[in-house]
């Protein structure tokens, strides 16, 4: 499964599915714009690691805070509350996903982009989209959102 799909205003492609993997982990190739971000959560289920090919993300995990460029990984652990900030206009990163069941989630919101055009996917979700997917991620999945007072 090599094709693109539009995401968050942004557009992904799977490198290895669970399938291919004995479900014990899941490559995704992000390129998303600023501001596409998820709220700061924790994975009850699975761990976590960010390597950036393009841009440069803001990576906060636990009590540690970390600016991440192109050529350069960070891990995060399940049940330690994170977060990531892309702090270029757009950033280009691979997500590891062990286990990787968490991939069917965004299979599941996702649509794939014909013919590889990827400037389809510039369209943003609506808020009602995106309230949906919470949803899905929180009770399908066992992400846990954390609320902060602003």
């Amino acid at each position: 499964m090599n094709e693109y799909r539009a995401y968050q205003g942004g557009y992904f492609k799977t490198l290895l599915q669970p399938s291919g993997a004995g479900s014990k982990l899941a490559m995704i190739e992000f390129t998303l714009p600023k501001g596409s971000e998820p709220p700061k959560h924790v994975h009850t289920l699975e761990d976590e690691a960010f390597y950036v090919l393009e841009g440069e993300l803001g990576v906060e995990i636990g009590e540690s805070y970390q600016v991440l460029k192109a050529g350069e990984a960070l891990f995060a652990p399940r049940l330690v509350p994170h977060s990531f900030r892309i702090l270029t206009d757009q950033a280009k990163f691979i997500n590891i996903i062990a286990p990787g069941d968490l991939w069917n989630y965004f299979i599941e919101v996702s649509k794939p982009i014909p013919n590889q055009l990827k400037e389809v996917a510039a369209i943003r979700p609506s808020v009602e989209t995106i309230n949906a997917q919470l949803e899905r991620i929180s009770t399908t999945y066992q992400v846990k959102f954390l609320l902060t007072n602003p």
